[in-house]
């Protein structure tokens, strides 16, 4: 969404459901350590919030804000709260405890972590990244681990009249993580 104009694809889709429904459905990034220096992603969010008014042009908004801090994407669930059906962070590959409705009705969550092994260091397996942390030179190319994975996500359950969140709760299936089922489906 907020990378320059003549960078290919989109950052957002709307939508049309089998039940009928209109969702948005944005993808922004974080600037915060991340390079190259992207465009603000907060007015791009905000354009696009107002073009497509929650309640009015469609039903639900999700945002996959994808940023390396926890307090970028914390500030971005506040911006968008009573706006956004849901923000929830990505990149950081562990999925975090915080998942809540804000006080304007958005759920969040700073980051769903992967889908992947979690045997290992962000999806790779171990030897590669311990070696580049110890001797600060990579040595060879890293390879995704192949152990058992734990799929991971969130899920929110939207208010139908305000198109707000209702329920949010943590998703993690298989692999080592502890499991975490969605009670409200």
């Amino acid at each position: 969404l907020n990378w320059p104009a003549d960078c290919p694809g989109r950052g957002t889709a709307l939508v049309d459901t089998a039940s009928g429904r209109r969702v948005l459905v944005m993808n922004a990034m974080g600037r915060v350590m991340i390079e190259p220096v992207l465009d603000d992603p907060f007015p791009a969010v905000s354009r696009e919030l107002e073009a497509c008014p929650l309640g009015v042009a469609c039903d639900a908004v999700l945002i996959d804000f994808h940023a390396e801090t926890t307090s970028e994407k914390m500030s971005m669930g506040h911006f968008c709260d009573g706006r956004a059906s849901l923000v929830v962070g990505t990149h950081t590959h562990v999925p975090t405890a915080d998942h809540q409705i804000l006080p304007g009705g958005t759920g969040f969550m700073s980051d769903a972590g992967m889908c992947g092994d979690y045997d290992s260091v962000i999806g790779m397996e171990k030897a590669e990244p311990l070696n580049r942390f110890q001797r600060k030179l990579p040595v060879e190319r890293m390879r995704p681990a192949e152990g058992p994975a734990t799929v991971c996500g969130v899920a929110v359950e939207t208010d139908d009249a305000t198109g707000l969140a209702r329920a949010i709760a943590p998703i993690r299936v298989g692999g080592r993580l502890s499991e975490a089922a969605v009670s409200f489906w």
